[in-house]
């Protein structure tokens, strides 16, 4: 059949079975929202207030459903501020597919009318990009890059169309979208069967799991490998839920603000094996003291991992769950008694703890934790807020907890919320932010007020860049340079104005039944929760320090 450009995104967007896209129109994008107008019964388009907030969205609801997330952004302006959005998708891994669109074939390079190079801007931040400048190309290319942004290791692709690519017409010859198997090519029997004898001979095992486990859907597969093991588990920031927090084996995060338990126990341990993990530089403290004394057992999708930032001893490649579906049957039931007894009292030694008074941060976790039985959708900013809702809430399944955790994106988490709400419309969806960072993109209440989305947006005000400060107070000699946000900008009365409702807390009594409210509300609600400047993170692990080197509040004062 016949048909334009434009009314090829959108049978192509069908085809892979999309059903929502996050955008915001513009003048060399009109021809793609006009065709999308005439199919709104069929595919939802959310109208974010900003482009930014367009692919945080697309990537939250990627990330809550294991579905690719689109987005589409017009030219020039509208394609650079995907930019970020993309980029924080880039560095966690994550399947989305961005549109935007172009001048006319004639004005390119010619610094036209809102032109821009945005092909050029985003190959360092995508897993591949296009741009079609011939419609004839243009349903290849989008079937392409579907498949691209979900096979292997996940990731977003940029596909920009010129306008007339949108307008001119072309024969299009309807295909069904095949689904993206995960391959099993990769995966040799002589690194298993290395990796077998490893794990056998291990004393003090010690397993470490990363967003890659999540990503491969392998929680069954990791809990029977746990299981035949017989080891503690620790994970990083993006690997919650992969492995149940509410596990006895389970020992919390490990790196810069992870537990005492799970920092000094991989210290001691004889054998790391690393699931679906980059070792990042938060994760490994100070690189030449990373677990010293063990060998190091590495399973990831993606060959450029292994040996990248830790040379290990031995190193599977292919998709996890795969390769833990290859181990399981062949790995023995090991037995480790006396090491998880010793991990056991480093638990009960070190547990996590803060001021039994007042209104804090990780009090408010621990009460949304409670009162929505732990069945909630966590998205979180990034900052100390963000540690705590990972330390004190416990993710019992994946794709529970949405943080930006590679490139650390103030800003992500309140349209990461509403493109996880919008998919999930019956889950509570909570976000956690700073009040810097909910400066950052905080017009997206508008968004969900109009799109009716109760998300809750819960507001862990401090008045300053906590993290940062926290880093001025204990390494700067107290220097707080441009991190006070003393300026008496009222939150709640912001939200109400965009639609929202909002509660402010002060004390314990207020949040938790500000909390109840926000729970049974049909709208968004935000809760500006005041807590002291001062508080901080604990435990850490300073920069350049080993992970056995890691000290809490506690520690200094006896210093």
């Amino acid at each position: 059949m016949l048909l334009t450009g434009a009314q090829i995104v959108i049978e192509c967007l069908k085809e892979q079975g999309v059903d929502t896209v996050f955008g915001y129109p513009g003048g060399a994008i009109l021809n793609v929202y006009d065709e999308l107008y005439k199919h709104s019964h069929e595919i939802k388009h959310v109208l974010t207030s900003h482009e930014q907030g367009a692919s945080h969205a697309a990537d939250g609801y990627a990330r809550s459903t294991g579905k690719v997330g689109v987005c589409f952004a017009t030219s020039g302006p509208g394609a650079t501020n995907l930019v970020t959005g993309i980029a924080t998708a880039y560095m966690d891994s994550v399947p989305l597919v961005a549109i935007t669109c172009n001048v006319t074939v004639p004005l390119l390079g010619k610094d036209s009318f809102q032109e821009v190079d945005i092909k050029g801007i985003t190959i360092p931040i995508t897993k591949h990009n296009y741009i079609v400048k011939d419609v004839e190309n243009l349903a290849e290319v989008l079937r392409r890059a579907f498949r691209i942004a979900q096979e292997g290791r996940p990731g977003p692709v940029l596909v920009d169309i010129t306008k007339d690519a949108t307008a001119n017409k072309t024969e299009y010859e309807p295909l069904t979208a095949e689904p993206v198997l995960r391959s099993e090519a990769s995966i040799r029997q002589e690194d298993i069967e290395n990796v077998l004898e490893l794990l056998e001979q291990s004393k003090k095992p010690y397993v470490f799991v990363g967003g890659g486990a999540i990503l491969s859907g392998a929680n069954e597969a990791l809990a029977e490998f746990v299981k035949k093991l017989d080891a503690p588990v620790c994970d990083t920031l993006m690997g919650k839920g992969a492995f149940p927090g509410t596990d006895e084996k389970y020992t919390g995060m490990l790196g810069m603000h992870g537990t005492k338990t799970s920092n000094l126990g991989v210290s001691e341990c004889d054998l790391l094996v690393a699931i679906g993990t980059r070792f990042s530089d938060r994760v490994l403290g100070n690189a030449s003291k990373f677990v010293s004394n063990a060998k190091i057992v590495q399973f990831d999708i993606d060959p450029a991992e292994i040996n990248k930032n830790v040379v290990v001893t031995a190193g599977v490649v292919g998709d996890i769950k795969a390769i833990l579906e290859r181990i399981n049957p062949l790995l023995k039931q090991q037995e480790h008694q006396e090491w998880l007894a010793h991990i056991k009292e480093y638990q009960e030694k070190y547990p996590l703890k803060y001021a039994d008074t007042g209104l804090s941060g990780p009090f408010v976790i621990e009460e949304i934790y409670r009162q929505t039985k732990g069945e909630a959708i966590m998205v979180t900013e990034v900052g100390q807020h963000q540690m705590w809702a990972v330390q004190y809430y416990k993710y019992t399944n994946p794709r529970t907890l949405l943080t930006s955790g590679g490139l650390g994106t103030m800003g992500y988490g309140l349209g990461a919320a509403i493109g996880a709400k919008t998919a999930h419309p019956d889950k509570p969806v909570v976000n956690i932010a700073g009040d810097g960072c909910f400066r950052m993109n905080m017009n997206e209440i508008a968004t969900a007020a109009r799109e009716k989305l109760p998300v809750i947006e819960i507001i862990i005000n401090n008045h300053v860049l906590g993290m940062v400060r926290q880093w001025q107070t204990l390494f700067y000699e107290q220097r707080y340079s441009a991190t006070v946000l003393d300026d008496g900008v009222d939150f709640v009365k912001l939200a109400e104005a965009m639609g929202a409702t909002a509660y402010r807390a002060t004390n314990r009594e207020e949040f938790s039944e500000a909390m109840q409210k926000a729970l049974a509300s049909e709208v968004p609600v935000v809760i500006d929760c005041i807590i002291d400047s001062d508080d901080k993170v604990w435990p850490m692990v300073a920069p350049g320090a080993a992970l056995s080197e890691v000290f809490t509040d506690e520690d200094l004062k006896n210093k």
